[in-house]
């Protein structure tokens, strides 16, 4: 494991601590995750060390208050290379950005510290984006995908609402906010780049930019479990991924 200084989220990264270039990177942001993370970290790992492909996993530390970095330890001679860096930005959107800003990798995208979408999930992710899709995401309303365990009916109205708003900037997309995302790596590292939303609504950014530019977004259905302990606050979260929407969708 390595470990890189807490740095914000669009700085230039030092060449002395520049990962080396893989096939693929799993980012997975974390803000005091110190329960929840070692068991995803371990299972993707054990998903990963089976592919064809060279590969890395890459926790994003949110500057959290807890353990968050010291669980990590158990994995520094894991057989696949697991790195820690750091974020001083907050929000979900700041830490993913810098994930994807340090990457070199072909390909590079990110999944929940809570494992709530399967990593399985990539055997279709990567066959979509070896065929040239620009961006594969995982969707809870695509054709054939399910709830293993659903959301509170609080989370599920606040979902709709945003799901609405979320419509204007991204056409024809039925699930923006399933936490597992994947991009070919030299357009999405061009993409961030201009991207500013910190909070929740930051991949709703990103695939509007892409959009925007021409670049494809495919939907692939999963299998979905709700897992308790989320950071996401529905109020006062909520209310600052709607404005950031509406920021969105005007500047269109």
């Amino acid at each position: 494991m390595v470990s890189m200084p807490s740095t914000a989220a669009t700085d230039a990264v030092p060449r002395a601590f520049a990962r080396p270039p893989v096939d693929l990177e799993v980012i997975l942001p974390a803000f005091n995750e110190e329960r929840r993370l070692p068991a995803t970290v371990a299972a993707t790992i054990d998903y990963l060390r089976g592919q064809p492909w060279s590969s890395a996993v890459v926790v994003v530390d949110n500057d959290s208050a807890d353990r968050t970095h010291e669980v990590l330890g158990p994995f520094r001679h894991a057989p696949v290379g697991v790195y820690a860096i750091g974020c001083s930005d907050h929000g979900k959107g700041a830490a993913v950005r810098r994930g994807i800003a340090t990457s070199s990798a072909r390909y590079v995208g990110f999944a929940d510290a809570d494992n709530a979408t399967p990593i399985e999930t990539l055997d279709a992710v990567m066959t979509l984006l070896a065929a040239g899709n620009t961006a594969v995401i995982a969707s809870r309303r695509a054709p054939g995908a399910r709830y293993e365990v659903e959301q509170s009916a609080l989370r599920r109205s606040g979902g709709w609402v945003f799901r609405r708003l979320a419509h204007h900037a991204l056409p024809g997309v039925s699930d923006s906010q399933c936490g597992f995302k994947f991009f070919e790596g030299p357009v999405v590292r061009d993409t961030v780049r201009g991207c500013r939303v910190d909070g929740f609504a930051f991949d709703v950014e990103i695939l509007a930019r892409l959009l925007q530019a021409g670049h494809s977004v495919v939907e692939v259905p999963v299998n979905w479990s709700d897992v308790p302990g989320s950071t996401f606050s529905p109020g006062r979260d909520g209310l600052r991924s709607m404005a950031d929407l509406v920021r969105i969708s005007l500047s269109r």
